[in-house]
């Protein structure tokens, strides 16, 4: 018995090490990423970080972020004026120990201009994404699996497509009801949205699993 609980202590006591040597601990150093030519499309596909998109106050296009050696980002601008914003790792097992980083070390800040992209797409894990009022001339695509999204009034051009899982969805969308051909597909959980509705010139597809849907149109 004796042998056991030493051997336990033992155990514990190795992971404590281990956590304490972790390359969690390595700061973050916060970035700014503005890209030098006309983008059309952005793309940000990411893991376990907060996004929230605000519209640029000189109209560029500014990324705030922050990184290491050990979680950092792929920054890229593809001949066709798309820009792309990718999660890195090269953590080892005994990374994960000891807890994430700080929320602020988590957060990424996208800034755009308005009225001039033509699509917007946004994807996260384990956090929440959150959009101030704007346009897109083309469409906008926004996913998160455990967190929560929210907007203010979205204008787009032909399409607005939200998926949440574990998470709620709210906002309000510019246009009217009857603007707007309407998909939604809900589990565990209410929404504003009906089912189906046909005809609108743009389209509205919404689906979330195990959370609210609370969509309002502006005309």
């Amino acid at each position: 018995m004796r042998k056991n609980v030493l051997s336990a202590l033992c155990l514990l006591m190795g992971v404590v090490t281990l956590a304490g040597c972790s390359n969690n601990s390595e700061p973050f150093e916060e970035k700014t990423y503005t890209p030098d030519t006309q983008i059309s499309k952005i793309n940000l596909d990411v893991r376990d970080r907060e996004i929230e998109v605000a519209l640029s106050e000189d109209e560029q296009i500014h990324i705030q972020y922050s990184e290491n050696s050990k979680e950092y980002y792929k920054i890229a601008v593809s001949d066709e004026n798309v820009l792309t914003m990718t999660s890195k790792s090269d953590k080892e097992w005994t990374d994960y120990i000891g807890g994430k980083a700080s929320a602020e070390a988590r957060k990424i800040l996208l800034q755009i201009p308005d009225a001039l992209l033509e699509n917007l797409t946004l994807s996260t894990t384990n956090e929440t994404i959150s959009l101030s009022a704007l346009s897109v001339k083309g469409s906008i695509s926004i996913s998160s699996n455990r967190g929560n999204i929210t907007f203010e009034t979205l204008d787009v051009g032909h399409a607005l497509t939200i998926n949440a899982k574990n998470g709620n969805i709210t906002g309000t969308v510019a246009g009217s009801y009857d603007d707007f051909a309407i998909q939604t597909d809900i589990k565990k959980g209410n929404s504003s949205l009906p089912d189906q509705k046909d005809g609108g010139k743009k389209i509205l597809n919404v689906s979330c699993n195990n959370g609210d849907v609370d969509i309002e149109f502006v005309p």
